[in-house]
């Protein structure tokens, strides 16, 4: 797989309820072909919503309203980047989401981080013009193994309920 410039494809799931913003790196080779977040079926990210609200998920409709009946936005830190494939070990030349844009029209006051990426580039480029610190989850992504889906429902519903 070569490298290639990668631009964010996705709207953010958000509107201006929204106290909880959930970011994630950047949508990966799957997501970005079925055009919605988390669509790689590996990843654990929409069970552990599932889960967690008890709601049934089988539409992208249904995924976005319950985010949104909980207050909570969906979208991604990074804005483009060079990168290989889904490969967030491969991740250069990152432009960031304007998240503070997107914060100045909602009542987020919580900043959620899907995994240490997230994380990254957040912290980096984006934590000193929100001025809010970010609850960094582990990643819901597969490749990260280390946590089980019971694990990461637990931590995910505690953190939801702190914010």
């Amino acid at each position: 797989m070569k490298e290639e410039r990668v631009v964010h494809p996705l709207a953010p799931i958000v509107d201006e309820e929204c106290e909880i913003l959930i970011l994630g790196s950047l949508p990966s080779v799957k997501s970005r072909e079925e055009h919605f977040y988390y669509a790689n079926k590996q990843n654990r990210f929409w069970k552990v919503i599932s889960a967690i609200y008890h709601e049934d998920l089988s539409t992208n409709k249904e995924k976005e309203e319950v985010l949104l009946k909980h207050h909570i936005a969906l979208w991604d830190s990074i804005h483009s980047c060079i990168i290989k494939g889904s490969s967030d070990a491969s991740i250069k030349d990152v432009i960031p989401n304007d998240i503070p844009q997107l914060i100045n029209h909602t009542h987020i006051h919580t900043i959620i981080c899907n995994g240490k990426t997230s994380e990254k580039y957040y912290k980096k480029y984006l934590e000193d013009k929100t001025h809010i610190t970010p609850i960094t989850l582990p990643s819901t992504s597969s490749a990260n193994a280390s946590y089980s889906l019971e694990k990461l429902i637990e931590l995910y519903t505690n953190a939801l309920k702190q914010a």
